[in-house]
């Protein structure tokens, strides 16, 4: 774990150290072989930068955060790269059974309860434990009740930075008492390179290695319905442009302006660790493959980007990033035919995401 004062990205520690509700924040730098670098914060496992190089070796930092704690807790975007549970995505009207018993959650998106509700993990300070100097493990103990959620929930989530330049994250849950849970990371990735403002990701080439989405209602839940993408502008099989079919006037598109949907991944088996999706930007050459063992991806092209600073005087425009959560379907508790969210106490929650950045 490094603790130089002088990294690659700019960043300080002492800019993310402070004290939130009795706990401390920090910055960790995971430095890898070739020098390259993640850092994050372990205030909502927030990553606030990927130094990474283009096919000319420049390095920049192509993912979106801010340069000090102050602004990761006051962010206008909470979600910005950040930790999402205890339920990633959106649960309808923040209601959902178990056991025969109704649990009503916050409603922080109109009537939907979107990750975890205001508090969620995002907003939490997390135990941080270094394993190396490319390797760190971030634990949280949400309580019972918190946010509403039945079960006190054990979380840890290791993050490693290979020498391959792959981040990789590992997720492991337990509960004592029967809750549900669908834990993914929120990274806004700009591959060209946060600058002010950060281009657009509409020139992205993107893969997704799915052969059918969930299609959603005008308040972004799902329909239920699990839709071919043939003929439809969520046809990623091979790859094109981002921006292509973005403004294309079709009703999905319309719904989420542009795409925020769940992609559900084309898998021989369930939980097998297998390709998700894969970007390319265009002038810098970088590139992101994505690797799962979830069932889903959410594809979320920042359509709602304000232009909020970010670190260093970058600013984020809308559509200057591209994010890929992946995790089980949104609304799962209140769709038995999704795969199962729920966690029993012996159970053990594991899943793991790779995020591969090479150049082309």
């Amino acid at each position: 774990m490094n603790t130089e004062t002088e990294f690659l990205c700019g960043l300080k520690r002492e800019d993310f150290q402070t004290t939130v509700n009795g706990k401390q924040t920090d910055l960790f730098v995971l430095k890898n072989s070739k020098g390259n670098e993640v850092a994050l914060t372990n205030y909502g496992g927030a990553i606030v930068a990927i130094m990474v190089p283009d096919r000319n070796g420049n390095i920049a930092n192509i993912i979106q955060g801010h340069d000090n704690i102050h602004d990761v807790i006051n962010s206008p975007e909470p979600y910005l790269s950040t930790l999402i549970g205890r339920f990633g995505n959106r649960i309808a009207k923040g209601r959902f059974t178990l056991n025969g018993k109704e649990y009503q959650l916050s409603q922080n998106e109109g009537e939907t309860c979107l990750h975890g509700g205001p508090t969620g993990f995002h907003k939490r300070v997390w135990d941080a434990h270094p394993l190396s100097e490319n390797s760190i493990a971030l634990t949280y103990t949400a309580a019972y009740g918190e946010e509403s959620f039945t079960g006190e929930m054990k979380v840890a989530v290791e993050f490693t930075f290979n020498d391959n330049d792959e981040l990789i994250l590992d997720y492991f849950a337990t509960t004592n008492k029967k809750t549900i849970v669908n834990l993914t990371h929120h990274g806004y990735f700009s591959l060209a390179g946060i600058a002010n403002p950060t281009p657009t990701i509409e020139n992205m080439q993107c893969e997704i290695n799915a052969d059918f989405f969930l299609p959603i209602d005008e308040k972004c839940i799902p329909t239920g319905e699990i839709r071919k993408v043939e003929g439809t502008p969520f046809d990623f099989r091979k790859a094109k442009a981002i921006g292509q079919d973005i403004e294309s006037d079709c009703e999905q598109i319309k719904f989420g302006a542009g795409y925020d949907h769940c992609f559900v991944l084309n898998k021989r088996e369930e939980g097998e660790l297998s390709f998700a999706a894969k970007v390319v930007e265009p002038v810098s050459g970088r590139s992101m493959k994505v690797y799962t063992t979830e069932p889903g991806v959410q594809v979320y092209t920042d359509n709602w980007g304000s232009g909020c600073p970010g670190q260093h005087g970058a600013t984020f425009p809308k559509r200057s990033a591209v994010c890929f959560e992946c995790q089980h379907f949104p609304d799962s508790p209140n769709r038995p035919y999704f795969p199962s969210v729920v966690l029993e106490p012996g159970q053990k929650y594991i899943q793991k995401t790779i995020y591969a950045f090479g150049v082309e």
